[in-house]
């Protein structure tokens, strides 16, 4: 009845557009009945239909090897041309439109099509049901996963975990008091729904050192979203896939374990991959060979419906246009702060809040349908709008609610899978606002550093690009070449390498081995560390010291050791709970730079300066931007109960990505039991059932085959 009903509506579709268009008709030249014409109508609809379901999915698989968004454009012509064909299959020749016309025709059915199957669908829960779990049957079928009633609504329940990357919790508390996230404030509102807690991040509060930490187990030796390593002459730079593969590298070197998702997972949007087998827009995936492609076969499984194409394209056009016009209207304005947001920008934030959005939430639709035990999804809308307009503006706002629409739907779906899911929604980290580091004080961190030096400062401050993890991501779904090599060195070997990741500076100097010591900077640049400390824009530098081994320094002189400092006093004080230890873990890292250069931070209105074109920013200490959320529902053990079990602080706060990752595997064994891959992918060594045997392999990136199984 449903195929008879979209039939129907189809026709009606076919007859209108008929009557509209001029290059469209459905009759001969000397005119027909209405009866003819009707009838003319559905045969078109109906060869247009089966050639949609039957020919329009191996032709999107075969075009994988196109870069995604030519894909995304391409599909308006593969399915005008699908138009032609079923035109032309109309008996008697009355089927006829112009190859332009067709591309609008084919769009609108689609459209159209898609949409009242969808409705006739979701209010027959019944049909509803049974058609996913027919899906689910054939997936598993194909993918060689075993079945079994385990599988089922009454076996062990299945975990999806989304990422709503940079949302702070006082954020996304007070989105949802204020009706912005309607779906979050339900979640929370339920008594036997969720809970909302803080967590702590570490000094380095970026996606790079909280995700690896989140799905990896271990985010050591990350000292920020981009770093320079001496010993090779390179920068690291957590979005760029080659690093994100040696970061996952070596994550899992230290751990000796393939990642939370190693047990029938799923990575989405995310910089690493978890361990999972299946892969859509892993970046770190992105820079091997054959699992590039096999993580942008996500792609596949949203544009091979050519209505989601429709929508994504038409969603697509209408957020470059919303960016334009707020931007204008933030300089007609003259809001403060603002940063500039031409050039490419209005189309790299239309990737991040359509395009990835879309992709993301339907392969992780996908994944409920099929079934599987734990899937990680990063959805990374807010953060990029709220880099450009700010995290507490309209603009972040209005993205806020478009995400809770779409965890709406992944809540829908999971009423409707063929498994019982648990959802735990959480962040990477929050955002401080503030004007930028060079809009305030007319040179960058860079000037500063040179005039410290003594070498000459250009006269006008040149701004430093800002980070983003959306730009890359559209770099490679264009196949575009993402350039590792991202310094800032000048023609002299001894100058200094200046690089931001946020409102943290990193200074190294290529040409002293090892760590530079206080010392040598005083021989060499008696002025620097000096003017660094004193200025108004910074509030402490982290330094080796020969004599008193790493030291903090501060305005005024103020030099405390790292093994004596204390939250609330010197040069940390206002940086709250939590600030000495961060600091303390992060100098022990082999790729600590010379100097670290952590900018003000102002405790009454929460303001950082980003020493990028940021004002919403993240990746030191300071305010919002190192408190993220955890929500999790209440059938599952409370992570502080948790912490405290382990002998955490009095009050049993939530500290680092490593204890967040601890806290989701936790979870993972309460819902299925105690779980341990087979082999990560790549690892020849022995596997025994507590790990892998050590020395007998190298644990490499990756997911791998995985079965569940005691451990123990």
């Amino acid at each position: 009845m449903r195929v008879v009903a979209v039939w129907a509506v189809s026709t009606l579709t076919m007859l209108a557009l008929a009557g509209i268009l001029p290059d469209f008709q459905l009759q001969s030249d000397d005119g027909d009945t209405v009866t003819r014409t009707a009838f003319t109508a559905a045969w078109g609809a109906g060869a247009f239909g089966l050639l949609s379901a039957l020919v329009w999915p191996v032709l999107v698989r075969a075009l994988l090897v196109v870069p995604a968004l030519v894909l995304g454009a391409l599909v308006f012509f593969l399915n005008g041309s699908l138009l032609l064909i079923a035109l032309r299959l109309i008996p008697d020749g009355r089927g006829a439109a112009d190859p332009r016309t067709a591309v609008v025709v084919a769009a609108v059915m689609s459209a159209v099509a898609s949409a009242t199957s969808t409705a006739l669908a979701v209010r027959d829960d019944d049909a509803y049901r049974r058609r996913l779990s027919r899906l689910a049957d054939r997936r598993r079928r194909r993918s060689g996963t075993p079945g079994g009633p385990d599988r089922g609504r009454g076996g062990p329940p299945g975990i999806v975990f989304v990422q709503l990357d940079g949302v702070g919790h006082d954020v996304l508390r007070q989105a949802a008091a204020d009706g912005v996230m309607p779906t979050v404030a339900g979640l929370l509102a339920d008594e036997a729904g969720h809970r909302l807690t803080p967590w702590s991040t570490d000094w380095s509060s970026q996606t790079g050192a909280s995700q690896l930490g989140i799905l990896h187990g271990s985010n050591f030796d990350v000292p920020a979203f981009r770093w320079y390593e001496k010993e090779t002459g390179t920068v690291m730079v957590s979005s760029r896939p080659a690093s994100a593969l040696e970061l996952q590298r070596r994550a899992i070197a230290r751990t000796r374990d393939g990642g939370l998702l190693t047990v029938d997972g799923a990575s989405r949007g995310n910089l690493f991959s978890g361990g999972a087998d299946q892969l859509a827009l892993v970046l770190s995936m992105a820079a091997r060979r054959g699992k590039g492609r096999r993580s942008r076969a996500g792609y596949f499984a949203y544009f091979s419906d050519p209505a989601n194409a429709v929508r994504t394209a038409l969603s697509f056009v209408a957020e470059v246009g919303r960016e334009m016009g707020q931007s204008t209207l933030a300089r007609m304005r003259k809001e403060s702060p603002r940063v500039k947001r031409g050039g490419l920008y209005p189309f790299i934030r239309a990737f991040a809040t359509v395009v990835e959005r879309d992709v993301v939430v339907a392969a992780v639709i996908g994944d409920m349908f099929a079934g599987r035990t734990a899937v990680y999804a990063d959805l990374v809308a807010y953060d990029e709008v709220a880099h450009h307009s700010g995290p507490h503006s309209k603009d972040a706002a209005k993205v806020l609610t478009r995400l809770d629409r779409s965890l709406g739907l992944i809540a829908k779906v999971a009423a409707q899978a063929p498994r019982t899911y648990r959802i735990v929604l959480l962040s990477d980290h929050g955002q401080s606002p503030g004007e930028t580091f060079a809009g305030r004080y007319g040179l960058t961190l860079k000037d500063l550093v040179r005039a410290g030096c003594g070498l000459p400062v250009p006269r006008r401050a040149h701004r430093t690009r800002s980070a983003s993890e959306a730009r890359d991501a559209v770099r490679i779904a264009l196949h575009r070449p993402v350039g590792e090599q991202e310094t800032e060195r000048s023609a002299r070997p001894s100058d200094p390498v200046v690089l931001a990741s946020g409102n943290l500076g990193l200074l190294s100097f290529p040409d002293i081995a090892g760590r530079a010591s206080r010392e040598q900077l005083d021989r060499r640049h008696p002025a620097l560390l000096g003017t660094l400390a004193d200025h108004p824009g910074i509030g402490f530098l982290l330094v080796r010291s020969e004599e008193h081994g790493s030291v903090v320094l501060g305005r005024g002189g103020a030099e405390v050791p790292v093994a004596e400092l204390t939250d609330g006093e010197g040069p940390l004080a206002v940086f709250g709970e939590g600030a000495a230890e961060a600091v303390r873990r992060t100098d022990t890292f082999p790729h600590v730079a010379d100097v670290m250069v952590n900018s003000m931070y102002d405790p009454g209105t929460g303001r950082v300066h980003a020493f990028e074109e940021q004002i919403g920013s993240h990746g030191g200490l300071g305010g919002e931007q190192s408190r993220p959320f955890l929500l999790w529902p209440r059938t599952l053990t409370d992570p502080r109960d948790a912490v405290a079990a382990e002998g955490g602080t009095a009050a049993h706060a939530l500290v680092g990505a490593e204890g967040v990752h601890r806290i989701l595997a936790r979870w993972l064994r309460e819902l299925s039991g105690p779980q341990v891959p087979l082999r990560p992918e790549g690892f020849t060594g022995a596997v025994r059932a507590d790990g892998p045997v050590p020395g007998t392999g190298d644990a490499v990136p990756g997911g791998g085959d995985a079965v569940p199984g005691p451990r123990g």
